[in-house]
């Protein structure tokens, strides 16, 4: 039998607000353990939350950025189980009454096809704390670090609609570069503060039944997402062919062994309403100023990318599908470098320079300004490319200006026509039979006469000028 798979997603974003979502503690990574702990956090007698007005913010804006809509009226929940990262017992969620509804992203499957993953829901939720093991001695024990603990989150529930790894995958790309844009969060899984759960289930092919699911965690990069969702539909497929049952339960991946591990079974706890957080109603001109405050959004400034500086339409979603690269591609063009030279150097050369090196583009020692600066020694021709691309690969390991480093290692370009006329001359004598081949009107051996002028130079030679001065020596 053909079977096909049904996944849905469930998504943790972090978001970046100063302090946790309940109290004013810090919500800051990789402090001292428990450093960043009060009454609230601990959840010690007394101590009552109050929601943070700029998580409430940030969430909104999340939520408008995915197109979801805002609920007028959305409250909090006590999410009951027990476990030592949870020191209340509940964890304070939107189970019943969420911040919103709807939404989805566009993605592209397998062929190509444009097709729509909606967004069940959004929701807030506090984060727990985490646990540490380790060895004590022979004994292993687990510590428990508060820190983390009321850190501000947002759940994104979509809805079933992917039908392979790939898809999920994108799904994910799209929602990173969607949510960064809006400034709520750095959305990095390495980092954790984007964390992703799949739920996973097969069917046969063609019908629309919904089978039992599996919930598969642990998984801390996008890649890792995809090697889990393939690995699990494997598995039940197996398993069913062999006639066994798939059961509700939960299962971790292991990326070492490449495979999904039961961890328990799958159970939802009492969740009732929180007496103690109000009800949060928003009224539809608050709504329309949160509305206001959204930047411009990448398929908004992939479409001016296009109209106003002439890139095809892969181009411009190239570039506007990551927020760094597309401010730094604006950059270059404010410094008056030509959108397409700068779209160029920008993708070919910069970017996998800078993942070589395991840098960030906003962080790399070559700025906007300095890329500006080679730049436009290049398109005056005082330097050729294959010295920018050299300069460049400087540029990362010294703070001196581009024109500094031309001077300095002799990179500056050779345009005298009288002193690249004796080059020239040597060349042709040394290659009478390309010489006869361009006579004869074959284009590659004009490429090789070149080539063999800048060999003779060190690389200096202007190219336009050789072939300009090799045309005039060649043509009857």
């Amino acid at each position: 039998m053909d079977f096909e798979a049904v996944i849905g997603l469930e998504i943790h974003v972090e978001l970046n607000c100063t302090t946790k979502m309940f109290c004013d503690c810090p919500n800051r990574y990789g402090d001292e353990p428990n450093a960043n702990t009060c009454p609230t956090c601990l959840w010690l007698p007394g101590a009552l939350p109050r929601l943070s007005q700029q998580a409430l913010e940030k969430a909104s804006l999340l939520c408008l950025g995915l197109g979801a809509e805002l609920q007028a009226r959305s409250a909090f929940d006590q999410k009951v189980y027990y476990y030592p990262d949870l020191p209340k017992g509940f964890q304070l969620s939107q189970a019943h009454l969420p911040l919103s509804r709807g939404g989805g992203l566009d993605i592209t499957d397998e062929s190509g096809k444009t097709k729509r993953a909606r967004i069940h829901h959004i929701h807030m939720e506090e984060d727990v704390a985490k646990l540490v093991h380790e060895m004590e001695g022979r004994l292993p024990i687990s510590l428990v670090d508060f820190n983390r603990a009321g850190a501000p989150l947002v759940e994104i529930v979509t809805e079933p609609d992917f039908r392979s790894p790939y898809e999920a995958m994108e799904f994910l790309k799209a929602l990173r570069t969607q949510v960064r844009y809006t400034g709520t969060s750095e959305c990095s899984m390495e980092n954790g503060t984007m964390r992703a759960d799949a739920n996973i289930s097969i069917r046969p092919r063609g019908t629309a039944q919904m089978n039992t699911k599996v919930e598969v965690k642990n998984m801390n990069s996008i890649r890792h997402v995809g090697d889990a969702i393939a690995y699990e539909i494997s598995r039940q497929t197996t398993a069913i062919q062999a006639g066994e049952t798939i059961v509700l339960h939960t299962r971790l991946w292991d990326p070492d062994k490449k495979v999904t591990l039961p961890m328990r079974a799958k159970f939802e706890g009492p969740c009732v309403p929180d007496p103690s957080v109000p009800a949060i109603e928003l009224s539809p001109e608050w709504v329309e100023s949160m509305r206001a405050r959204l930047p411009e959004m990448p398929a908004a400034r992939a479409e001016r990318f296009v109209k106003h500086h002439g890139l095809t339409a892969e181009e411009a979603r190239f570039l506007s599908s990551d927020l760094d690269i597309s401010g730094y591609f604006e950059a270059l063009i404010r410094e008056g470098i030509a959108p397409r030279t700068a779209m160029h150097w920008l993708t070919t050369q910069l970017v996998p320079a800078v993942k070589e090196r395991q840098l960030e583009l906003g962080t790399s020692p070559v700025t906007p300004s300095r890329l500006a600066a080679l730049l436009k020694m290049l398109s005056k021709d005082e330097i050729n490319a294959n010295a920018a691309r050299e300069v460049l690969m400087h540029l990362f390991d010294s703070d001196e200006a581009p024109e500094a480093i031309v001077s300095a290692r002799g990179f500056r370009q050779v345009s005298d026509a009288a002193t690249l006329d004796a080059l020239i001359d040597r060349v042709l004598s040394e290659q009478p039979a390309a010489v006869a081949d361009v006579r004869k009107g074959q284009g590659k051996a004009m490429g090789f006469l070149v080539g063999q002028v800048m060999q003779a130079s060190g690389g200096k030679a202007n190219p336009k000028v050789i072939r300009e001065l090799l045309a005039k020596k060649l043509t009857p």
